[in-house]
């Protein structure tokens, strides 16, 4: 089977390509050199000389909350563009297959329960990361309307929870929350510092997946594709605080110090934690469990940044 996987050199597409699975299958990898996905015509291009039978798209701009409060305009103009680039073109070219990988920021703030596939567009979105959630929203409608109007193209939407691990963003302005982690306390042991500092009160609870179980949801997705929903969620099932992942990941390196916490930095929603339902019906669920991720990640990092 030939695959496109876009943002082959993202934290998504580099582990996808470091599973073991994807041995089963010939990838088309480009570099955004190789084929800018901001060219809609470059795409067409690509699509009709490679003719893949399914398209991968998981590349996008991505940050945390500080890079997402910055800049929300370049969020939501970049990932729209990419997202209506890519399936509009393979919807062009006739490619039958394609696979979207969306994110859990596309549903309504503050929900108390998990977050059902049919929350979408039920409820205002959290407002620091407005613009990456809504350039989300759009490609999910439009591949969902795609299958629904033309019965010969399937294409579906994977919505995974917050991830980590190997090829990550470690750096303070674009980091998400447990690569930012790793590097504070980190950088805390080594300098001898005898504090690290949370943003908020330490209450807000997140869902966190190891990048390496999503990987093998990506090439299990593209082996039963037919079977696959058309809108599925992927995660955990189980959230932590967001005091419980600095506990975490302070036991994992070796911290001794104390938490500060700053109530005056924003925090985002306070809870966001995916309904699984579907993708256990399925037949899937995630076997890396957190501490066992945070030690990958971690030496990932020590590999990399020291």
């Amino acid at each position: 089977m030939r695959i496109l996987l876009t943002g082959a050199s993202g934290m998504v597409g580099r582990n996808a390509l470091a599973h073991t699975n994807a041995r089963h299958f010939q990838i088309l990898g480009p570099t955004r050199q190789e084929l800018d996905l901001l060219d809609f015509d470059a795409i067409v291009d690509f699509l009709s000389k490679n003719k893949p039978d399914v398209i991968i798209h998981a590349a996008g701009r991505v940050g945390g909350i500080k890079a997402n409060i910055a800049d929300p305009y370049g969020f939501l103009s970049e990932n729209l563009r990419l997202g209506t680039n890519v399936i509009t073109a393979a919807k062009e070219c006739g490619i039958s297959r394609l696979l979207n990988l969306g994110s859990s920021c596309i549903y309504p703030r503050n929900r108390n329960v998990p977050l059902q596939e049919t929350d979408i567009l039920t409820g205002a979105l959290e407002p620091t990361n407005e613009g990456y959630a809504l350039s989300k929203i759009l490609a999910i409608r439009m591949c969902d309307y795609i299958s629904k109007q033309f019965k010969e193209l399937n294409y579906k939407s994977i919505i995974p929870c917050n991830l980590y691990g190997p090829f990550d963003k470690f750096d303070g302005e674009n980091a998400h929350l447990i690569p930012a982690i790793i590097h504070k306390i980190h950088e805390a042991v080594v300098n001898g510092n005898s504090s690290v500092t949370i943003w908020g009160d330490g209450t807000v609870r997140r869902e966190f997946m190891f990048v390496g179980d999503l990987a093998g949801l990506i090439w299990e997705a593209c082996d039963r594709f037919e079977s696959l929903p058309t809108i599925m969620n992927a995660g955990l099932g189980q959230d932590y605080t967001i005091e419980e992942y600095y506990d975490a990941v302070g036991n994992v390196i070796g911290f001794q110090g104390r938490f500060v916490f700053d109530s005056a930095q924003p925090v985002g929603m306070k809870k966001k934690l995916n309904c699984i339902k579907k993708s256990i019906e399925w037949g899937w669920s995630p076997s890396t469990d957190l501490i066992q991720g945070i030690k990958k990640t971690y030496d990932y990092y020590k590999g990399v940044y020291n």
